[in-house]
């Protein structure tokens, strides 16, 4: 069943009804029922909607086969035809028709990534004089419209496929293959003069190619867009730590009433958990600088002439401009992915941190008249559709499911990364992507909360003076001149008559009001005092 024919089945045949039911465009919808160019991505999120009956196989066959071009590509299991337009080839064609699973597809990163070794094992490969230099040229540059981005729409596979991902790295084998005998002037389909095993894939092997393509894309997802957004969010919390440092409130701890701090010691713990994350996520780098490309198929280098793994990481890291090196033991490299279980450790505990921050902040400004109410958050938009005038602090919930998703993703990497039987760890596709979507939601997560919530923060001050005044817990300063005993009775003979601490204590007769007046000050309370 085509996307058409499922449209006339279940929905009368109204592709607008369709599209406005899973929220599409119809445009798209349109255009993916007549056959004509739509990318990868949005075919993907249309086919998901069926719900199965139009498998991930027809993505390119939604229109009658006579008005569609084919071409033959061949592979160890015979002629099998695919999309002329396409770059894509035999293996790719049938990993469309074997795993009809979901809709999500390769991240974007690891086809980079893929690109960026396939350009450096070609350019190693020429210099130990092991490839045509005219072949390794010709490859490098056709993988570069790969690492830019520009053959993006030609990596159309799910995630749920082979666990190595052996049917990513030969996407990338054939498309390279393909589009580098386009620019040397051969048909698509003629794996020649440039075949996508021969050349393409030389000293390599799915088996160290996969983990090598997911700490590349792991680490530069991490430096180029977490460690700057979470940077960003350090400085913003710094500056209200600074600006709101003679503000003193009340504590609490248990959701109770304790002794006074500032807001801005309360906001400079807020600052340095971001810090520490910062921290964590820098010290996992390392491990994910580590390549396992060069031990091929178990981890012993079968089929690489001496010195390629450095001379291949060498170059890894001259097109990245970040210190890849290869991996002391590939052997650990292949069979176990640690460093992307570290990885996602330190994204949890990030998780973790700003999902405290976000629930204080929330409940520090919630009200506006019956919370909290010591926090002024931005109003961004109405928060009801039945209350009038309600405004809800959206960006800490939308950071909090950010971290919930983050959480359950570490539980699915960490299961996955327990899974390396023998030679290789064969969930390595599930592993990276969960790795990079928890890296994209947090520093997306963290740069919308930053901007939309963070920066236009504002202490309440009258709030906070009230509530400040209100507390029993002042009462605390009164303990070493009164002891304990006698300074809890105060605080609950407070709160049992309606008194404040001053008046309580006058009545029991324990302090006068000068010694009471000289004692229990709030700014004395923040700190070690004399």
């Amino acid at each position: 069943m085509n996307l058409g024919q499922y449209i006339e089945k279940f929905h009368a045949g109204n592709q607008a009804a369709f599209a406005r039911a899973y929220g599409l465009s119809k445009t798209v919808v349109n255009r993916a029922c007549a056959g004509k160019n739509v990318s990868v991505k949005k075919l993907r999120e249309i086919i998901s909607h069926t719900k199965g009956a139009v498998t991930v196989g027809e993505v390119f066959g939604d229109t009658p086969r006579e008005t569609r071009s084919f071409r033959t590509e061949k592979d160890s299991f015979g002629a099998i035809e695919v999309p002329a337009d396409r770059y894509w080839g035999a293996q790719t064609q049938r990993s469309l028709q074997n795993f009809p699973i979901g809709g999500e597809v390769i991240p974007a990163p690891v086809i980079r990534a893929l690109g960026i070794i396939k350009k450096a094992a070609a350019l190693s490969n020429k210099s130990l004089g092991n490839l045509d230099p005219e072949i390794a040229d010709v490859i490098a540059r056709a993988a570069d419209e790969v690492i830019t981005g520009k053959l993006d729409d030609h990596f159309p596979l799910v995630v749920w496929q082979t666990g190595s991902g052996t049917q990513s790295n030969m996407n990338a084998n054939e498309v390279i293959s393909n589009r580098a005998n386009e620019m040397l002037g051969s048909a698509l389909g003629s794996q020649a003069p440039v075949h996508p095993n021969d050349h393409c894939n030389r000293s390599q092997s799915s088996n160290d190619t996969f983990p090598t393509a997911m700490n590349i894309a792991a680490a530069e997802e991490i430096t180029k867009s977490l460690i700057p957004a979470l940077s960003r969010l350090h400085k913003e919390l710094s500056i209200k730590s600074q600006a709101f440092g003679t503000i003193i409130k009340i504590g609490r701890t248990h959701l109770q009433d304790a002794t006074p701090l500032t807001l801005g010691q309360e906001f400079s713990g807020y600052a340095a958990q971001v810090k520490k994350g910062i921290g964590r996520i820098k010290a996992a780098l390392p491990n994910l600088y580590e390549l396992a490309q060069g031990g091929t198929a178990v981890g012993t280098g079968l089929n690489t002439k001496p010195g390629f793994a450095k001379k291949v990481a060498k170059e890894i890291a001259k097109i990245t401009g970040l210190p890849f090196v290869t991996a002391e033991n590939k052997f650990e490299a292949m069979a176990a992915h640690d460093a992307i279980v570290e990885a996602s450790g330190a994204l949890n505990t990030i998780a973790v941190s700003l999902m405290k921050i976000t629930n204080d902040i929330r409940l520090l400004g919630s009200g506006p008249r019956s919370g909290l109410g010591e926090l002024k958050l931005p109003e961004n938009e109405p928060g009801s559709s039945i209350m009038p005038g309600k405004v809800n602090p959206t960006q800490c919930e939308a950071l909090s499911m950010v971290c919930a998703q983050v959480m359950g993703n570490n539980v699915t990497i960490s299961v996955a990364g327990s899974q390396g039987h023998l030679e290789l760890n064969v969930y390595k596709p599930v592993m990276i992507y969960n790795l990079l979507q928890s890296i994209a939601l947090i520093a997306d997560g963290v740069d919308s909360f930053n901007k939309r919530c963070v920066t236009g923060i504002e202490a309440n001050i009258e709030k906070i003076n009230e509530l400040l005044n209100r507390s029993l817990m002042l009462v605390t300063a009164l303990a070493p001149e009164i002891g304990y005993d006698k300074a809890a009775e105060v605080a609950k003979n407070a709160h049992k008559k309606g008194l404040t601490l001053l008046e309580s204590a006058l009545e029991l007769g324990y302090v006068t009001e000068e010694k009471f007046r000289q004692v229990v000050r709030p700014e004395n309370m923040i700190g070690p005092h004399d």
